[in-house]
Order: C-alpha cells, then sequence, then structure tokens
C-alpha cells in the first residue's frame, strides 16, 4: 500500500485585498506567446487557443486542457479596458471547481453532467477583477483520493496528462493539468487545488511556481471537497510575481465558508514589496532529513543552499522526523472527512440524476467499471464509506494538527529561530505507468508538514536532474503567506541554476 504521504488530493478559493492598489497590467507578460511590440491581451488569449490546438489537443497530445472558452479573445479584450487588476489575463481552472460556463467533473464521468451555472467565489472574484477563464484542465481524478494505486493526472474524464518535459512522465497529481498546462505556456496562469501536495507535487516536476495558501485564505466553496482541514485552492504560474498577483484576486472571507471567516484581515496586494524583498540576515532552516538520497536532486538543493547564502541568509540546518503514526492517523482523517464533506456536497447539488452520496459514487464505478476501473480500483473510497468513528476522527486530527503545527512549524520556527523552513519540493518526474500505477519512491520533502498544519507552502524551480525539473519549497506559519512569496521571490532573483525547457517529446538521457 502507498503511504498517504504519497496520495496527491485535492484544494480550493475566493477574493481580494486592496485590490484597488495594485496597478494594472499594462504589459505583456515575459512569457507572452507573441512579441511585446505586438501585444494586446485579445492577441495573448488567441495565441493561447493555438497554441492549445496545436500542442494539447494534436502533436505531443499534452491532454491537460479538457474545455476551452473559444471567445476568450474577446472576453480579454473587454476586461482589459475595465478597473481590474488582472486586465485581460487568462486563467485555466482545475476542473473540480465550479464554473458558470462547463460541467465541474473531478474527472469522473459520474458528474459529467454536474454544470450548476455558478461560479465558485474565487471564479467570480477572479473575473471581478479583470481576470479571464480560459478553460477548464484535467486532474487526477476525484483528485486522487480515490484508490491508493492510482496513476496520477488520469481521469475517466480527460484521460493523461503528460508532462511537457518528458511526455511519458508524469505530470503528479491531482492538479496534473493544471501543471502541465502552464509548463507547456497554455495560459498565464492555472488554479489548482491541494489537500496534500496537490499542487506543489505537479509544479515541482512540471518546472513551474506552484503556492498553496494558509487553509482559511481563499474560499472552497462550490469546490468538490475531500478535507474540510486541509483544503485550499491556489495559483500556479511562471513566476512568484504571477502567483502572488493571482492570489491577491482571490483571497478573501466568503460567508459560506467559515474557515474563512479571518481571511479579510490577511488579503493584501500580494505583489508588495516582492521587487525589493532582501534574503540578508534572514535565518532560514533547512531540513535536512527531508533533503532525500536523490544525488541529483542533493545536488540541485546544495546549489539553492548557496544561492541563498549567497544572497546573505543565514542557513540553520534542522532535523526533524516524522512522528510514530502520523501517516496512519492522516489517512483516518482525510477518509473521515472525505465521506462527510462529499456527502455534503453531492446533496447540495441543484441538477437531476446527481449522485447524492459517496455510496452513490462508488455504485456508479463499480457499474461502469469498464470506463472508470479500468486502470485502478476505488478501494480508497469504499475504505471511505466504514471510516465512520468519530471518536476516532478527532484523536487523529488533533494529534496530527497538534503534530504539524504546536510541536512541527511552530516549534521549529521558534526552537531554532528561523523565519522559513526550505527543503527539496520531491523528486523529478517518474515514467508514467498505467498498468501498475504511480512509482512514487522519492523520499525527498517535507510538504505534508503545512498541507496538514494548513500553512502556507511555495514550491519555486530550483534546477532539474538529467532535464527533469526539481523544484524548491519554502513554507511558514499561518498567515505568513506574503512572507513565504516575498522569500521566494527573492531566492527567484538570486538563483543560479539553469530551468530546463519543455521538450513536448518522450524523456532522453542529456548528452
Amino acid at each position: 500500500m502507498r503511504s498517504i504521504a504519497a496520495v496527491f488530493a485535492l484544494c480550493v478559493l475566493a477574493v481580494p485585498a486592496a485590490a484597488q492598489d495594485l496597478q494594472e497590467v499594462q504589459l505583456p507578460p515575459s512569457h507572452s506567446p507573441i512579441p511585446a511590440d505586438q501585444w494586446t491581451p485579445e492577441g495573448e488569449a488567441k495565441a493561447y487557443l493555438d497554441r492549445i490546438r496545436a500542442l494539447d489537443d494534436e502533436g505531443p497530445a499534452i491532454s491537460a486542457v479538457i474545455a476551452v472558452n473559444e471567445n476568450v479573445w474577446k472576453d480579454a479584450f473587454d476586461t482589459s479596458h475595465g478597473e481590474g487588476f488582472l486586465s485581460g489575463l487568462t486563467v485555466l481552472v482545475k476542473d473540480n471547481i465550479e464554473t458558470a460556463e462547463w460541467p465541474t467533473t473531478a474527472g469522473s464521468l459520474a458528474l459529467k453532467d454536474n454544470a450548476t451555472g455558478r461560479d465558485a467565489p474565487l471564479i467570480a472574484s477572479i473575473r471581478k477583477n479583470g481576470g479571464v477563464i480560459l478553460g477548464k484542465t484535467n486532474l487526477s481524478e476525484w483528485a486522487n483520493i480515490r484508490s491508493n494505486n492510482s496513476t496520477s493526472g488520469w481521469s475517466a474524464v480527460g484521460g493523461l496528462t503528460r508532462n511537457p518535459h518528458a511526455t511519458d512522465r508524469n505530470a503528479c497529481g491531482s492538479s496534473s493539468g493544471s501543471g502541465a498546462a502552464i509548463a507547456a505556456g497554455f495560459a498565464w496562469a492555472a488554479i489548482g487545488t491541494e489537500t496534500n501536495g496537490s499542487i506543489t507535487c505537479p509544479a515541482s516536476v512540471n518546472g513551474i511556481v506552484g503556492f498553496k495558501p494558509t487553509v482559511g485564505l481563499v474560499s472552497r466553496t462550490h469546490v468538490v471537497p475531500i478535507s474540510a482541514t486541509q483544503d485550499t485552492a491556489g495559483p500556479m504560474t511562471r513566476t512568484v510575481y504571477d502567483a502572488a498577483l493571482l492570489l491577491s484576486a482571490m483571497a478573501g472571507s466568503d460567508p459560506l465558508d467559515s474557515t474563512t471567516s479571518d481571511a479579510d484581515r490577511y488579503k493584501t496586494d500580494f505583489t508588495a514589496g516582492l521587487a525589493d524583498y532582501s534574503l540578508k540576515g534572514v535565518r532560514i532552516g533547512v531540513m535536512t532529513n527531508q533533503i532525500g538520497s536523490h544525488p541529483g536532486v542533493r545536488a540541485a538543493f546544495e546549489q539553492a543552499r548557496a544561492d541563498f547564502e549567497a544572497a546573505g541568509a543565514e542557513l540553520v540546518e534542522i532535523e526533524y522526523d516524522w512522528p510514530e503514526g502520523f501517516w496512519g492517523r492522516s489517512l483516518t482523517v482525510l477518509l473521515y472527512e472525505l465521506q462527510r464533506d462529499m456527502n455534503a456536497y453531492l446533496a447540495a447539488l441543484p441538477g437531476e440524476d446527481m449522485p447524492d452520496t459517496l455510496a452513490d459514487i462508488v455504485a456508479f464505478n463499480t457499474a461502469n467499471a469498464e470506463a472508470e476501473l479500468r486502470w485502478f480500483n476505488q478501494d480508497l473510497f469504499e475504505r471511505a464509506l466504514v471510516t465512520t468513528d468519530e471518536a476516532a476522527y478527532r484523536e487523529a486530527l488533533e494529534t496530527n494538527l497538534k503534530a504539524t503545527r504546536e510541536d512541527g512549524i511552530d516549534r521549529l520556527r521558534n526552537e531554532y529561530n528561523v523565519n522559513f523552513l526550505i527543503a527539496p519540493t520531491m523528486g523529478p518526474a517518474w515514467a508514467t505507468d498505467l498498468v501498475n500505477g504511480d512509482n512514487f519512491n522519492s523520499d525527498s520533502g517535507a510538504g505534508s508538514l503545512p498541507a496538514i498544519a494548513g500553512y502556507p507552502h511555495l514550491t519555486v524551480p530550483m534546477g532539474a536532474v538529467e532535464g527533469l525539473p526539481v523544484g524548491l519549497s519554502i513554507f511558514a506559519g499561518k498567515w505568513q503567506d506574503h512572507a513565504v512569496l516575498k522569500a521566494g521571490a527573492a531566492y527567484e532573483k538570486a538563483r543560479t541554476a539553469a530551468l530546463p525547457v519543455p521538450s513536448f517529446k518522450p524523456w532522453q538521457p542529456s548528452e
């Protein structure tokens, strides 16, 4: 059985801060698919559509995008002349987040008709601030919580998403389509969701920036759930600045999601101060036990450490071991909340002939086994149906929250007097194998600490192993989102490693 550390899941959510203080985007992003002297928002939107047709639908068939807005160029023109600070920039949305235009399937045929006609609050906020929804992205079905033997990046609705850096390698789950789409240059930005690694893993292996906010900074309303404790949505982009800009359009309190009650106190212009932030004298904890054993990952991380030191940071080595029983308790929490929260979401869907419970989903999959269960089973769904002991759940939840917060990230930051903690995000992408499932054997990374604590976690590209991207994780305490983004922007500026360019071909050894 794969450990819960390898079960990558879901996320979520909502509104901006001092949005009026953000400057409108007047110039083309440096990664725009058209020349700067020819740039217009509508021209960029058209170029993205052409690129999706050429590289996602045809050619290497990345299969990251499952629905597109053919009129996105017109929407980009209209919104770029408004007051929103996103000013016509295009955003792809993971298909477990509701948008008014398309069904929200979570990758499952059971939800293929889940056309609610409504925007999740986070989508409404992006539109309000001038962003244009370009389309929807594929994902690991049910955000990779259906089976221990899954192949990340596969869903019955969208098929298999491929990694643009090596098309025979995995794009990771569950925000595989969002990660691959940004790496492939299909949009300005994408939204992913995370429960335990589902933003940071695909961002790392696809060579992009991924940010998992503090749980409660972004609304989860109208997002297909796994865990109310851990779910959150977050931006996936090419640069830290872009992630901060998009987060500024997402963050804020939502009266329908009580977890976000304090979000308005912490939402801000998350781009403020990024360009000027200095690492000089900043104390940073290095999670030595989470560097892992892969020599290529260790070498890339050592170069990142040297970059931090060259920028003036003070690195402090920290030895941390996962508490005994941690992963078993984590699974108990996820499965209990899955059956509880999924039942609540399904029961409230407005459409007719929709499943009402997780048990209905299990029955649907059994009845449609050829399409749904050909490659892997639904053992975690089945286990969730019988994970109903509330006392055991609450004990597991309280124990692991204390382990990751009070006795985890908070203790490490206080005991070692450090502002941030860093480690490799994970190892390079593994070869995709639908028959045998994921070959997830990386011992690098500490992402489950901020995932379970509900604290912010940023991954930034730090180089490559044999042409395969690897990312650097930066995380800190609750509501330290802005600080983490500033540290990431400073590392991005100090980084000396060469970053790989997608080949859109199967992997080959470096010459």
